[in-house]
């Protein structure tokens, strides 16, 4: 009978990947899930029009404005006194010199041309104008 104390033997140092595949995984699923919800943007319902192109999935500067008249640019709330600040920093580390406006469908007209005024006096000469795809002429 022969016993043998340690003194042939390597010690295998090989860390077990399994548990750490999973975790990988399931954070990989997680940020699956989260990242189209974080990206949506401001709530506005749009207005449909029949000719209308396709905009990038992920615009860097969106301007969006609500029904009751606040204006986002981007993640970040704006008023009339600092839009043209916020559009300007925004445009600062932009690759792409494009404005997305996104206007609720029931936000009066004024509302709108004052905030293009604004657009204009911030430098931005190209602005596509967001809006819901119409399906058929007699739909709205």
């Amino acid at each position: 009978m022969a016993i043998s104390i340690g003194g042939g033997e390597k010690v295998k140092s090989e860390p077990n990947v399994v548990p750490l595949c999973d975790v990988l995984l399931v954070l990989l699923i997680i940020f699956m899930v989260v990242t189209p919800l974080v990206q949506k943007g401001v709530d506005v319902r749009l207005p449909t029009a029949l000719n209308t192109i396709n905009m990038p999935d992920n615009p860097e500067v969106v301007l969006a404005i609500r029904r009751d008249g606040t204006i986002w640019v981007n993640q970040d709330q704006a008023t009339m006194d600092n839009l043209q600040t916020l559009l300007e920093d925004a445009f600062l580390t932009a690759s792409e010199k494009k404005l997305y406006l996104k206007a609720d469908m029931d936000l009066e007209y004024g509302k709108i041309v004052d905030v293009i005024q604004v657009v204009k006096d911030a430098g931005i000469e190209i602005m596509g104008i967001i809006t819901e795809v119409k399906t058929e002429k007699g739909e709205s």
